[in-house]
């Protein structure tokens, strides 16, 4: 079975009026997305961002939770942390991972590989992979583009589909890695 890494990319991706932008780096999702890579096994939880004050914002919480008496405080959300790199960009990870397998999400009907066809492919594969998850309002075509699968999009039973990226996280990666 592949390695499976995750990455959530705050640039480029959309806002809400479909301009593309730089998304700011929440505490919750660190936290998070951070926990449920840990529970399916995820190797590594890659945050990307390209400003400055927000990776220092977000070192500084990583640097809190692996200290020893956070540890001692909370040792499960510690744990959870070392996952946690940060990257400036998409192509900094890449270089991290050597040749991964792309896999993009989205809400919109972008994406046409089912979640069981993804899971298989993930059971044969010898190359790490690597799923983006895109905050703000979704991932840019320019991210996009170098997938080499997208997901058909999350299908809950109303019409609305805007799930928080934690939310969506932590279903991607049961459908995904679950048993």
């Amino acid at each position: 079975m592949a390695e499976v890494h995750i990455a959530l990319i705050h640039y480029p991706v959309y806002n809400k009026n479909r301009k593309i932008v730089s998304t700011c780096i929440t505490g919750v999702d660190l936290h998070d997305i951070a926990r449920s890579a840990l529970t399916y096994k995820v190797k590594r939880y890659f945050v990307v961002n390209p400003l400055p004050a927000q990776l220092a914002f977000a070192q500084r919480i990583i640097d809190c939770w692996r200290q020893e008496e956070s540890f001692n405080h909370n040792w499960t959300r510690a744990e959870a942390f070392r996952l946690v790199e940060l990257a400036e960009n998409l192509d900094q990870v890449i270089g991290k991972l050597k040749n991964p397998v792309i896999v993009a999400t989205s809400a919109r009907p972008y994406g046409k590989t089912s979640f069981k066809a993804m899971r298989e492919k993930i059971k044969k594969l010898k190359r790490p992979v690597l799923v983006l998850l895109g905050s703000g309002w979704g991932l840019a075509p320019e991210v996009l583009d170098r997938a080499d699968y997208v997901l058909e999009p999350i299908q809950g039973k109303a019409k609305y589909n805007h799930l928080s990226v934690r939310s969506a996280a932590a279903v991607i990666l049961d459908r995904l890695l679950g048993g």
